[in-house]
C-alpha cells in the first residue's frame, strides 16, 4: 500500500474536525452564569451632586439633582415625591392593557362624580364609541360635538373615558370618544382610518364647523394625522383641533424623550436608541410619512389648534415642535406648558393643575364652537 500523501492527510484531518465539530456533543453544554437583575437605586447609591459630561458626538453624560418647585399645587408635589422604582423589567403588552382597564375603570367613577356625565356606549360607522354627554345639556349645544381620540401608546385605552367625562361637563357638549382599533394588532393606518370613518359619519349630522377634534398623548399624535389625511382626502375640516401632549414626528425623537419617562424624572428610562418611535404601531411605514409625521406635510390651513404640555412630559419636544410647524405654517396655533407636571397630568382629578387644564382645553373649544 502506498503511504497517504501529506497534503491528503491534512485535508482527512480538517475533515474529521469539521464532522466532529456538527455531531451533537454528549457533554452537557456549559450553560451562562445567570446575571442578577438590576436593583433600583436606593437612596445610599442615589447622586447628591450635579455631574455634566459632553462627549464627543455632543452626547451628554449627566445627573440632575432637582427639587419640587413651589409653583405647583400641595397635592402635585406630593405626586412628584412619589417613589417609583428606576430599575425593573417591562410590563408584557397582557399586562399593560390590564393595568390600563383597572385604572380606566378606577379613574371614571371619579371623574364621574366630579363631573356628572350619561355613557352610551355605541357604534358609529362600525367603530365602537362611547358618548358623552353632560348633564343639564344646553339646547344650543345639541348641534356641537366634540371628537375624543384617547391616549394609550396606540396599543392600550386609558383615556376614553378620562378625556371625555370631564371635557364633557366643563364645555356642556356632547363628547364621542372613539375606540378606535389598537397597535400591534392593527398598526398604522388602522387607528387613522378608524377615525376619519368616525368624522365621516359625524359630518351627516354636524356642520364641520360645530366639531372639534382632540386627544391626549398617542391622541394627540393621532388628532394630528387624522387631520391630515382629512386634508389629503379633501373633507372639511373641524372648527379646531387640540392636541395635548403629542408629536408630529416619527423619523427625530426629540430631547425631552431621552430625560423623562412616563413619570416624569422617576421610574425606568432606556437610554435612546436610533429607530423610530412606537415601531409595532408604524409596523415598516416610512416614518416621513405626511400623515403618519405629519410634521413632513403641508400644514398649511389647519384649523385652531391649541396644545398642551408640561416640563416633564416624556412628549414635551414632540408638542413643541409641532406647534412650531404649526405657527410656520400660518396655524393659529397656541401653546400651555405647565410647568414641573408629567405627561397627561390632567388624567388625574385630584390635581387642581388638572381641573386647570381641562378648563383650558374646554373654554378654548368653546370659544373656537362660536358660543
Amino acid at each position: 500500500m502506498h503511504p497517504m500523501p501529506r497534503h491528503a492527510a491534512l485535508l482527512l484531518l480538517l475533515a474529521s474536525v469539521v464532522l466532529a465539530a456538527q455531531q451533537p456533543s454528549s457533554q452537557p453544554t456549559a450553560q451562562p452564569t445567570p446575571q442578577p437583575a438590576p436593583q433600583p437605586t436606593i437612596a445610599a447609591d442615589a447622586p447628591n451632586s450635579d455631574t455634566s459630561y459632553i462627549d464627543a458626538q455632543g452626547t451628554a453624560h449627566v445627573t440632575r439633582v432637582v427639587p419640587v418647585p413651589g409653583t405647583i399645587s400641595t397635592p402635585a408635589q406630593l405626586v412628584l415625591g412619589h417613589a417609583f422604582p428606576d430599575q425593573g423589567p417591562a410590563q408584557s403588552l397582557a399586562e399593560r392593557r390590564s393595568t390600563t382597564d383597572e385604572y380606566t375603570a378606577r379613574v371614571r367613577v371619579v371623574w364621574s362624580r366630579l363631573c356628572p356625565v350619561q355613557i352610551v356606549e355605541d357604534k358609529i360607522a362600525g367603530v365602537p364609541v362611547h358618548i358623552v354627554s353632560p348633564e343639564g345639556l344646553p339646547e344650543a349645544n345639541r348641534d356641537k360635538v366634540l371628537m375624543n381620540l384617547h391616549g394609550g401608546g396606540f396599543n392600550s385605552d386609558s383615556g376614553s373615558y378620562t378625556e371625555s367625562i370631564p371635557i364633557a361637563s366643563f364645555s356642556k357638549i356632547k363628547v364621542v370618544s372613539v375606540l378606535y382599533r389598537l397597535a400591534p394588532e392593527h398598526p398604522f393606518p388602522a387607528a387613522v382610518d378608524d377615525a376619519v370613518a368616525v368624522y365621516k359619519e359625524l359630518l351627516k349630522t354636524y356642520k364641520p364647523e360645530h366639531i372639534v377634534l382632540y386627544g391626549t398623548s398617542a391622541g394627540a399624535i393621532l388628532t394630528a394625522e387624522v387631520a391630515a389625511r382629512m386634508k389629503q382626502l379633501g373633507l372639511p375640516l373641524p372648527a379646531a383641533l387640540g392636541i395635548f401632549s403629542g408629536l408630529g414626528d416619527f423619523a427625530r425623537p426629540g430631547d425631552s424623550s431621552a430625560l423623562y419617562s412616563l413619570r416624569g424624572l422617576s421610574g425606568h428610562l432606556d437610554p435612546p436608541t436610533s429607530g423610530p418611535h412606537s415601531p409595532d404601531y408604524l409596523a415598516g411605514t416610512d416614518s416621513k410619512d405626511p400623515v403618519l409625521s405629519p410634521i413632513y406635510g403641508n400644514l398649511h390651513g389647519m384649523p385652531p389648534t391649541l396644545f398642551v404640555t408640561s416640563t416633564r412630559d416624556m412628549l414635551l419636544s414632540g408638542t413643541v415642535n409641532l406647534h412650531r410647524a404649526y405657527l410656520n405654517a400660518g396655524v393659529d396655533a397656541r401653546l400651555v406648558v405647565f410647568d414641573a407636571l408629567t405627561h397627561a397630568f390632567w388624567y388625574d382629578p385630584m390635581l387642581p393643575e388638572s381641573q386647570e387644564a381641562n378648563h383650558i382645553m374646554a373654554d378654548f373649544f368653546v370659544k373656537e364652537l362660536g358660543q
